[in-house]
């Protein structure tokens, strides 16, 4: 009887210390939780701005409200009116070429550091890690220099783009690497066995496998040169049939166009976004594995 009450005196103590951790712990999340819910309302509230300053009818210019007082959707309808579509199809296709053909260099590029062993692998991967180090503002010159004698500037800068933003794809194997690192040899070789060519080795056995940083890759490579300001802007100039949308609505901000196309530029911010962030929302799981899972081996 004497045991069974000292057993019964030692467990209240660990009981009273297991809830008083819980309530630690429930304290402390909410903390947590608070404190990510105000960082990120203070985040989003630049967008939460624009997206309200987007259906502002009353006046076109700043103003010092938030919430407009008369709403509409003017300035959308004056987006199709505008420049803005021939813009938008110049970043459109910028986007979409340059994510197929930067996504097939790099998983190709990937795949045979990944897989083979030749003499100059290890001075080649070194010699990209190097030189991507250097920063891409120290090539601007020369390219424009390039870019212009191939007559690929102003009017012509969408194919000039293009054929920057593909130019160094290779060096972006790091990740996309890292991944098929994680995939097992012997997949490989049970294929080759059974008489598939090292094409159809990557297209049908490893790119299925590998379909979080197909995914991922696709998306970094869209998104790169959907945002794309300094180089676009030092590209394509004078010319507005040559603009992307960052270039082309950066012009309605000049000190002359500012009162008349402030809540353009909102409305043409918030069309320009949607589109990204509807693409980010859906592929977000495969976005998060490939970045997790590039990153396990070097």
């Amino acid at each position: 009887m004497s045991n069974k009450n000292i057993t019964m005196e030692e467990g209240q103590p660990r009981l009273k210390r297991s809830m008083g951790q819980k309530a630690a712990n429930r304290i402390s999340n909410t903390v947590i939780y608070i404190l990510l819910i105000v960082i990120s309302f203070i985040w989003l509230l630049p967008f939460i701005f624009i997206f309200l300053q987007s259906f502002r009818a009353e006046l076109r210019g700043p103003v010092g409200y938030v919430v407009p007082h008369t709403w509409g959707l003017d300035n959308y309808q004056r987006l199709l009116t505008s420049n803005f579509k021939k813009w938008y199809l110049n970043t459109f296709i910028i986007a979409l070429v340059v994510a197929a053909l930067q996504t097939v260099i790099v998983l190709c590029m990937s795949y045979t550091l990944s897989r083979f062993r030749f003499k100059l692998r290890g001075p080649l991967m070194r010699f990209m890690l190097i030189l991507g180090m250097f920063p891409g503002m120290l090539t601007m010159i020369i390219l424009y220099r390039v870019l212009k004698d191939l007559g690929l500037t102003q009017a012509n800068a969408v194919p000039g783009l293009i054929l920057v933003y593909v130019a160094s794809s290779g060096m972006g194997y790091y990740v996309s690497k890292g991944f098929f690192d994680t995939i097992p040899k012997s997949l490989d070789e049970a294929a080759r066995v059974d008489g598939a060519t090292r094409s159809q080795v990557l297209t049908k056995i490893i790119l299925p496998l590998a379909k979080p940083i197909v995914i991922y890759t696709i998306l970094t490579a869209f998104m790169g040169p959907w945002g794309d300001f300094v180089f676009a802007r030092y590209i394509a100039f004078g010319t507005s049939s040559g603009y992307n949308v960052a270039v082309g609505m950066f012009d309605w901000l000049s000190k002359d166009q500012i009162g008349q196309w402030y809540t353009t530029f909102c409305a043409g911010g918030v069309v320009v976004a949607l589109p990204v962030t509807i693409l980010f929302m859906c592929l977000q799981k495969y976005y998060v594995e490939g970045v997790t899972g590039g990153a396990v081996k070097g």
